[in-house]
């Protein structure tokens, strides 16, 4: 008896597991796939970004080069939210030096400089995060429910497998280990199914963690350099 012949005598439960199985498989590996091309151009994007905007002439120039530089757009949107701020409150963006208050007639535009700063560079922040986490959910519940759902079929297969041999009256080595090995099989499709998408969860969660402390070191430095005026030259 082959797999194939396997699930074709099988019930709904059985055929049920083998497509659940399949799916989570098919979706772990698309996701997978992704999220190597997503990250790949995200860290290469961001350390090719940083030293741009730091040796960008001005704003525009900065913003002008982090466009073919961040195709991601990472690290652009802080950037934009920083001018944002220093537009609405009339900063002179070549001094950095902001006013205390904003006269913007709305709630965000009555906080200070420094909020309304914190506040957008924190929501481009989560944004850019939400794009390099994305999948992580899917990866870590393929990985942790899989080899349960294989289990379960294997469970079910192995008990008719049992009541099939038990009605035929004489139980022999030979008519036990075909069918039970064919209903192992199911475990074995489970743990395949869980280990790619396991391992690009640890993987590929380190690689995004890693670009999320970059993006988030700069954002603490670009809020430090826009609210501090510059030293004055001697």
């Amino acid at each position: 008896m082959t797999v194939w012949s396997y699930l074709a005598q099988g019930d709904a439960l059985n055929r049920l597991v083998a497509l659940v199985l399949l799916a989570m498989s098919v979706a772990s590996w698309v996701v997978i796939l992704w999220r190597i091309w997503l990250l790949r151009s995200a860290v290469a994007g961001v350390q090719l970004s940083l030293p741009v905007f730091w040796q960008s002439a001005d704003w525009a120039d900065a913003e002008a080069r982090l466009q073919a530089s961040d195709p991601q757009r990472l690290v652009l949107p802080l950037v934009q939210a920083a001018q944002r701020v220093l537009n609405a409150t009339g900063t002179d963006s070549r001094s950095g030096v902001a006013p205390a208050t904003a006269a913007l007639p709305t709630l965000g535009g009555q906080a200070s400089t420094a909020q309304q700063l914190t506040r957008l560079l924190r929501d481009a922040l989560v944004a850019g995060q939400q794009r390099l986490q994305f999948g992580q959910v899917l990866l870590a519940t393929v990985g942790a429910t899989a080899p349960f759902v294989g289990l379960l079929g294997t469970v079910w297969g192995i008990y008719h497998a049992l009541v099939a041999i038990a009605a035929e009256g004489q139980v022999t080595i030979d008519k036990v280990a075909g069918p039970v090995g064919e209903a192992l099989v199911m475990t074995a499709a489970g743990l395949a199914v869980a280990i790619p998408a396991v391992l690009a969860y640890n993987v590929l969660g380190k690689l995004a963690a890693r670009t999320e402390a970059a993006l988030e070191a700069f954002a603490h430095d670009l809020r430090e350099w826009v609210l501090q005026p510059p030293a004055a030259p001697r």
